[in-house]
Parts: structure tokens; sequence; C-alpha cells
């Protein structure tokens, strides 16, 4: 995977970054594994009304069914692809299953094509295949981990993410995120081996607003440049700071937890994650 900075030859150009993914098939994503999706444009399906704001627009894409649950266990597959998803940060793979059957996953750091994927708690260790905590040695670096057993992967699934097995006690075991967040699991639940692939995507600069359009993000607007009745930093005569905290339009400060305290998962949570230095 190659960073390129591009000749300044146009304005567009001039602050432009690109990350090239080496390996990615340009073919069209499978029909059976893909459908359309419907934009949204940041409004509600019940009243129409604006809700998420800086969305709309954007190039038509597909949205690709992932398989988040590897519940397709002691069949033998092999990496027959790796594709490009506009949908997420990661790339991914097609596995070509013994029986015949295709299922999309996400790519691992080192996956290639040809490399053979084994899902199961009798599974090698080894990077891209699946299997529950209880079944790995302590000190792996997992991704794609699931918080219920059965219900899919859901943490670690961006590109370069990760996390690590700590320890493991009676039925539960404990998973160190990259935040610093140490969480217990169900030692039953599974993760893929191994960190997420195009680590490097953090890395690349747009160049320019249209690119931004593209993908579907609209321009963002300061609240003190609104009016009153559409931010409650907006108006006042002249130009104007603000005069208290920097908030979002319904009133909440930047920066202030929203996280509720009686969540039934915080009792999960061994240590909080790091707070950034300033």
């Amino acid at each position: 995977m190659a960073v390129i900075k591009l000749k300044p030859v146009t304005p567009g150009q001039r602050h432009k970054v690109k990350v090239v993914s080496e390996g990615l098939s340009k073919n069209s994503p499978l029909k059976k594994l893909s459908k359309t999706r419907k934009s949204t444009g940041g409004r509600s399906t019940a009243t129409g009304r604006l809700t998420v704001e800086g969305k709309g627009g954007g190039h038509k894409r597909k949205l690709r069914k992932i398989d988040f649950q590897r519940n397709k266990r002691n069949i033998p597959a092999r990496v027959e692809r790796l594709e490009y998803d506009p949908n997420r940060t990661a790339n991914i793979a097609v596995l070509l299953y013994a029986d015949g059957e295709r299922r999309y996953v996400l790519a691992t750091k080192n996956m290639q094509v040809g490399n053979a994927i084994h899902t199961g708690a009798e599974s090698p260790i080894k990077e891209g295949n699946c299997l529950p905590l209880a079944n790995m040695p302590i000190g792996t670096v997992i991704s794609c981990i699931e918080l219920r057993p059965g219900k899919g992967g859901q943490l670690a699934r961006t590109a370069g993410a990760y996390a690590e097995l700590l320890a493991r006690e009676g039925q539960y075991a404990t998973v160190r995120l990259r935040s610093g967040e140490m969480r217990r699991i169900l030692a039953e639940c599974t993760a893929v081996i191994g960190v997420i692939g195009n680590s490097e995507h953090n890395l690349r600069v747009l160049g320019k607003a249209g690119a931004s359009r593209h993908r579907g993000i609209r321009p963002n607007v300061r609240g003190v440049a609104k009016n009153p009745v559409d931010h409650p930093l907006g108006g006042g005569e002249g130009r104007t700071s603000g005069g208290r905290p920097a908030c979002n339009k319904n009133g909440l400060i930047d920066g202030k937890k929203t996280r509720n305290r009686k969540k039934a998962s915080s009792r999960w949570i061994v240590k909080q994650r790091d707070k950034r230095k300033k």
C-alpha cells in the first residue's frame, strides 16, 4: 500500500494525498451480496424533516452485505478476491467456501488472494481465522469482536482497528481496545485474528471540497454565523464570538459526555478509555 502526494498541477491536486491499495479487484460487486443504498439526505423517514446536518448528494453506491457473524463453521474457504467498499474505511474480501457459497468479510492487514480461511472453535491460530475467545492464546491481536454470542462482530471494525486479549477468567475474557478501554466479554464470543487492513486510510487528504461532496458530505456552517432561531450561538449585532461555551444546535456543550451512566453494559467496562492529552 503506497501513499502518494500528487504534484500541484491543478488547485485540487495541490494538497491531495491518496492511498493506493494494491491487489484490489476492479470487478463489480457480487449481485447476490449487494443492494442499492437509498440516500436519506439526513432527513427522518417518519417526518421528512432534517435531523442530521451535513448530509446530502453524493455518488450512488451499493451496500455490500458483510458477514459479521461468521456462522459458516468448520467449512474451509479461500480468499477469492479483495475489493473496495465505499460504505466503510476498511477493504473487504470475498470468501469462496468449499460448498460453493460466497460471502463478504472484512479484510485483515496481510490477507491475500488464495489464503485459506477457517471458522470454528478448532480453527488454527492464523490471521483471518474466526474462533471463540476461549480458544485463543493470551496476547492475541484480534478484531471484529462480538459482544453477545451469535450477534456478530461489533468492536474494532474500522480500518487499522484492533484489540488485544489480555486475560481470561472463568467464562469471561478481558480485552483492551485501542482507546485504552478494558472490557470484559463472554469467552464464547468470537473474534477475528489480526488487524483490520487499510490502516493508511487516515493519511489521505481529499484536496478539494468536491471530493467531500462526492462522498455525500455537505458544508458545515459555524453556529455564530446562523440566526438565533437556528442555533444558540447565532444572532447579535455585528460579529460575535458567541459569548458562551461552544455547543451544537440543541444546546449540548461540545466535549460533554453523553453516555448514560446507568447503561447496562457499563458494568462490563473494567477500565475507562484514556483521556486525551491537551
